[in-house]
């Protein structure tokens, strides 16, 4: 449930209110507004919910007791009516710029990197990706750089100056991939790895979500509450594509999550369309067809020459395909009244 406080409740106030939900039991996130602020009662049993509301809304300084049906409470529209912006570095995610997120599927060497980021860079793209630990289906498929990637693509982003996004996959290197990057991702065969979520919530940083193979968005949404119920509300989610019974392409990339998402809650979310289907020849359109839905920024997969590829080469943009990409792109925003 969701308490608004009126505009002249004092410190004095919202600490009572806060001291008097713990004291039954109940967690408490506190949201300071502009104008309001705002008291989340997480835990509250059904039961307790009618009566609780009455009781506190009896007093002078609270406006209004609103309860919260969906299992996800933080995430929830419900809770935080605006949506969310995440600040990483100067780069707005979730207000009126599409944020393109762009490199390799993995960092293989310096070379590779620094010339995908110097080009990514140039056709506009905001955030610079690249995977040092790779999480693959199967075991002789190359695994990544591990730290000795984290290092290249940190230089990277520092020559560029561009913020980066990596994945992690154990809670035991969250730790170490904090040093080097901007935005901890979370990859879609971790959504409901919970230690790693719980890790993730810890931090300060940023934490990109990406759907599970075959999740539900109930699912989905529920593994950002598990970030957020341990104080980390920076988390961007990212639609991937799901596992269906269709195998012309890797994934089914369901657009359609892009605005009930938006209904359903206030974190910004971006699409992966070349994990979502596979293929680099679908990707420009379902970049393309994603912003038209409302997507707050897009995570492609660029290489140098994506034949000689050591990770989703059949999947990744070469760097001409890539800036003729971002142009379309542009007139795409501007038609749904954003930028690129």
């Amino acid at each position: 449930m969701v308490i608004v406080m009126s505009e002249s409740a004092g410190v004095c106030d919202i600490e009572s209110i806060c001291t008097r939900i713990k004291e039954m039991g109940y967690g408490v996130n506190v949201s300071r507004g502009v104008e309001k602020t705002i008291i989340g009662v997480i835990g509250a049993k059904d039961e307790h919910k009618l009566i609780l509301a009455q009781q506190l809304e009896s007093l002078p300084y609270v406006e209004k007791v609103i309860p919260i049906l969906k299992p996800y409470k933080l995430a929830s529209r419900e809770w935080k009516q605006e949506k969310t912006r995440i600040n990483v570095k100067g780069v707005v995610i979730g207000g009126d710029e599409v944020v393109v997120m762009a490199g390799p599927c993995a960092v293989e060497n310096e070379e590779n990197i620094m010339l995908t980021a110097r080009a990514v860079k140039a056709a506009n793209a905001k955030i610079l990706r690249g995977g040092a630990f790779k999480p693959r289906t199967s075991p002789y498929s190359f695994q990544g750089l591990g730290e000795e990637g984290l290092k290249l693509l940190y230089y990277a982003g520092k020559e560029v100056n561009l913020p980066i996004v990596t994945e992690v996959l154990d809670p035991r290197d969250v730790e170490l991939v904090s040093q080097y990057t901007d935005i901890l991702q979370i990859g879609a065969r971790n959504m409901t790895n919970f230690p790693l979520l719980t890790e993730v919530g810890q931090t300060r940083l940023p934490v990109l979500l990406k759907r599970g193979l075959s999740s539900t968005i109930e699912e989905f949404l529920l593994a950002a509450e598990y970030i957020m119920s341990r104080g980390n509300h920076q988390v961007i989610l990212c639609e991937r594509g799901i596992r269906t019974f269709e195998q012309a392409t890797r994934n089914t990339l369901d657009i359609s999550a892009v605005p009930f998402i938006h209904e359903l809650s206030h974190l910004p979310i971006i699409v992966d369309p070349s994990h979502g289907t596979g293929r680099w020849q679908l990707v420009p359109s379902m970049a393309k067809a994603a912003v038209a839905a409302g997507a707050d920024g897009l995570i492609i997969e660029v290489h140098p020459d994506p034949a000689k590829a050591l990770s989703d080469g059949a999947q990744s943009l070469n760097i001409p395909t890539f800036q003729n990409l971002m142009i379309e792109l542009a007139k795409v925003a501007e038609a749904v009244g954003r930028k690129i």
